[in-house]
């Protein structure tokens, strides 16, 4: 499955953890978003370490199922930040 995550975390310490939590599993392709490709078992690991990273009054951490690219239609308009090769 495909996934986007974006999150806003109030706390720089926090916020940075996250960063590099999400790199793990995603590609990070702007301020504060990520996205990619995942199996249910990197999915589970990665929602299970989000939610022991976050502070649920907070911080929040949105993730989209997108299921598969072959049905999403992504468009930049601007400079690409970062660019993944998941995308022709």
């Amino acid at each position: 499955m495909y996934y986007i995550a974006v999150y806003d975390i109030t706390s720089p310490k926090r916020g940075t953890k996250m960063l590099k939590l999400l790199r793990q599993y995603l590609h990070h392709v702007q301020n504060s978003v990520c996205e990619g490709e995942l199996t249910n078992a990197q999915y589970a690991e990665l929602h299970h370490a989000a939610r022991n990273l976050l502070d649920e009054e907070e911080d929040s951490l949105i993730i989209y199922c997108v299921g598969s690219t072959k049905w999403m239609k992504r468009e930049i308009i601007g400079v690409e930040k970062r660019g993944t090769d998941n995308f022709l």
